[in-house]
């Protein structure tokens, strides 16, 4: 079931984006064209089943919309209306790279 980003809270969305693994599907979900991704395409270093979870949770924040393909499981970021219930939310997330955070040591 694809939850519309219009029903789903703050506070939901910024759990999904906060895991570095979901945000690294988001990143290369906004660089594909919709519906080129399949779910097994992504290398990410979980099991299929925590993936599976990880796309479950994208879902259920309005982040993405599936669709079966044969025996393909296809994915499309939902960015326009994403953006237009959290505006600049997903921006933030695809412009911030992985770092690592260091104390300022002056």
């Amino acid at each position: 079931m694809h939850t519309p980003p219009g029903d789903v809270p703050l506070e939901a969305a910024l759990l999904a984006l906060a895991d570095p693994v979901r945000q690294t599907l988001v990143r290369e979900l906004a660089g594909a064209a919709d519906w080129e991704r399949a779910c097994g395409s992504f290398d990410v270093p979980v099991t299929k089943a925590t993936l599976s979870r990880h796309f479950a949770v994208l879902r259920e924040a309005g982040l993405l919309e599936q669709r079966d393909a044969g025996p393909k499981r296809l994915n499309r970021l939902r960015r326009a209306e994403f953006d237009e219930r959290f505006p600049g939310l997903l921006a933030l997330v695809l412009r911030t790279e992985d770092t690592e955070y260091t104390e300022d040591k002056a």
